[in-house]
């Protein structure tokens, strides 16, 4: 019988997960996959039955591949900035009206 996953193990895969879900150009896209990691993280730190745990750590780490291999395209055929994400400061100053 495999020992489940180190808590260690667990922590590296999520940062890597959250690195990858962070790199997609798409905000909606980038946002959903940050939620649903986070998700997926804490059902695996709320179960107890380490037979569940190795399950869903190998399940998690078929969804990195995925995932990665999601970001790159995404990437490649990203779209516009939408107007809820954050500009940069000082990069672009907005004109209310009477302003000329």
């Amino acid at each position: 019988m495999a020992t489940p996953p180190s808590p260690s193990a667990i922590l590296r895969l999520y940062s890597s997960t959250l690195r990858s879900a962070r790199s997609f150009s798409s905000y909606n896209f980038r946002e959903y996959f940050l939620q649903r990691t986070k998700d997926t993280f804490r059902a695996i730190q709320a179960e107890s039955d380490p037979t569940r745990v190795r399950a869903m750590y190998g399940d998690a780490v078929k969804e990195l591949t995925v995932l990665r291999r999601s970001a790159i395209v995404n990437q490649l055929y990203g779209g516009w900035k939408l107007a809820v994400e954050t500009q940069e400061r000082g990069a672009r100053e907005f004109k209310t009206r009477g302003d000329n």
